[in-house]
């Protein structure tokens, strides 16, 4: 049977994902793409040179009968779209996972990646024991956060799921800490410093037998300030598992 993807977003992580399928990092059939924007989605098809399929709305890309479909577009579209696509069957990565905080989605066809940081199986097995206190200090610069300042300015400070809505391209990592360590809550602090080059990531959790400190400073994505690099990669890790299985 023809093994196909589905994508909503013809965006930077997008382009990323169909790039790495493009040299078979990602092995699959075709690609089903859909993007509001339909430019955006004619101009990704362009660039590649394998079969791409282009189609109107969610329900002609469910039509088509992916084994995976990826959002790479906004929470709106996960609002929008995630429970119609895994009633389907069909499994769904979610990038845009401030969504799911205010979502009450329960299905085994729903899946996350890592996103910017990483050290999640770790933090998922202390939640078995008890975590007492996780803490995500992010760094960005100033541009990766709409602003302006000139000296390190503290932007956010609370809880993840507010970061999330109030930044919910940027504070994706937030949302994914929050959904792997539930039900303990996560505190941030996000900070607009125009002395770092990296959105940078440090997250410091207590729990029951320990404490872990993790660190991730990833360089933003060239042509998308707001995205880290990692974050596209760690889209494609997750659908190569995905689609070999």
């Amino acid at each position: 049977m023809p093994k196909k993807v589905g994508l909503i977003g013809c965006g930077v992580i997008g382009t990323v994902l169909a790039e790495a399928i493009q040299r078979k990092l990602v092995v699959c059939d075709g690609l089903v793409v859909f993007d509001v924007d339909a430019s955006k989605a004619e101009k990704l098809k362009a660039s590649l040179d394998f079969p791409v399929t282009i189609v109107p709305n969610v329900d002609a890309l469910l039509a088509a009968k992916p084994k995976v479909v990826v959002e790479a577009a906004s929470q709106q579209a996960v609002k929008e779209y995630a429970e119609k696509i895994v009633a389907k069957n069909i499994d769904l990565i979610v990038m845009s996972t401030g969504a799911l905080l205010s979502l009450n989605i329960q299905s085994s066809k729903l899946h996350f990646p890592a996103g910017a940081i990483g050290g999640l199986d770790a933090l998922a097995s202390a939640v078995n024991a008890g975590i007492d206190e996780v803490t995500l200090t992010s760094r960005k610069p100033p541009k990766a956060l709409g602003k302006t300042n000139t000296q390190a300015t503290v932007v956010y400070e609370g809880a993840a799921e507010e970061a999330a809505k109030l930044f919910p391209r940027e504070m994706n990592v937030a949302a994914t800490l929050a959904l792997t360590v539930k039900p303990a809550k996560v505190n941030v602090q996000v900070v607009s410093d125009p002395a770092v080059k990296r959105n940078t990531h440090e997250i410091s959790v207590k729990w029951r037998f320990g404490e872990m400190f993790l660190r991730f400073a990833n360089d933003p994505h060239p042509d998308n300030p707001h995205t880290s690099a990692l974050a596209a990669w760690s889209a494609i890790n997750l659908l190569k598992k995905m689609t070999d299985s």
